[in-house]
């Protein structure tokens, strides 16, 4: 199947049921962010849920987009689909989430992983943001346990918590399908930054030891790719290809190796495009803050912090 503007988003459906109620996967590539969004679903006509969903934005103007989420209704309705879950793999720093406007117009619970709520509260003192802001895990309807079952129709799911890119991020495990969030990418890619707050290498190279250990034909799939080679975008690597080549975590590097070489990288990495907007709005559910009572418009506003410019003087 491919979406009718392949230059917006390349639609990878790959459905490989193995027996009547085996989860069945579509991914919808996003190249304005480099993102996969999700469909897993148990049969026509049946349940299905959602794996980070993104809102398109352009920060010069301010202006919102559907676009990138239009391909994902549309396989919604044409499965008639009915939607039991909207996931987030974490809090991203690098898009924003379409969560809220997928549930206003499909149902559906938003959910995360628990420690969203010492992200939220992270984030609130970072950006001294409203002092009504929860930091208690609203307004995600669901909070997920490490562990924790749950069903989404005939398929049986459960969240596994993987921390180590933020210390929130939750894979889901569906079947033979496992959505890892950020802390794998395809093999020649690598893996998630460990710098933002409350990141750690060393959680992170335990998560992905816990993803590689699943049997090797488990599908793993990818929140994001960034092809340098001109191959096509990689929606989902099996475990056992991850484990033989991925450059990172490849069998014999060990966790002390794998700490440096992270620490290294990120060392030298810029802050994603879209961080500044994408936290903000990405620790709310998606939602977007409360409009200004200043402005009579109503107008909703994101703060952006500034700095000042280092004088090159200051430590002669």
């Amino acid at each position: 199947m491919l979406t009718n503007n392949m230059s917006v988003n390349k639609l990878l459906s790959m459905t490989t049921p193995t027996s009547t109620f085996a989860p069945q996967v579509a991914s919808f590539f996003d190249p304005d962010t480099s993102t996969f969004t999700h469909v897993v679903w148990d049969e026509t006509g049946g349940r299905a849920a959602v794996i980070d969903p993104v809102l398109g934005f352009d920060p010069a103007s301010g202006l919102t987009s559907l676009v990138p989420l239009q391909p994902v209704l549309d396989h919604l309705r044409l499965h008639h689909l009915t939607l039991d879950w909207i996931l987030e793999t974490h809090a991203h720093a690098d898009h924003l989430s379409s969560a809220p406007q997928l549930q206003a117009r499909m149902g559906g619970r938003i959910a995360i992983g628990r420690g969203i709520a010492g992200v939220q509260a992270t984030f609130k003192r970072l950006f001294h943001l409203e002092p009504e802001l929860p930091t208690d895990g609203r307004p995600f309807d669901h909070l997920f346990d490490d562990g924790e079952r749950f069903q989404i129709g005939r398929l049986q799911a459960q969240a596994w918590h993987v921390p180590g890119h933020t210390p929130a991020d939750i894979a889901y495990v569906v079947g033979d399908a496992v959505f890892v969030g950020d802390t794998l990418f395809p093999p020649d890619v690598g893996t998630a930054r460990c710098d933002f707050p409350g990141g750690d290498a060393r959680a992170l190279y335990r998560s992905v030891q816990r993803l590689l250990s699943l049997p090797a034909d488990t599908r793993l799939y990818m929140c994001h790719d960034y092809p340098s080679t001109g191959r096509p975008v990689e929606a989902m690597t099996p475990a056992g290809r991850q484990a033989e080549l991925h450059v990172h975590v490849h069998r014999g590097i060990d966790e002390a190796g794998f700490v440096a070489m992270r620490h290294a990288r990120d060392a030298v990495l810029a802050p994603p495009r879209l961080m500044i907007p994408s936290i903000q709005v990405n620790i709310r559910a998606g939602h977007w803050p409360a409009p200004d009572p200043a402005d009579p418009a109503g107008g909703q506003y994101l703060k952006q912090p500034i700095r000042p410019p280092r004088d090159p003087l200051a430590s002669h």
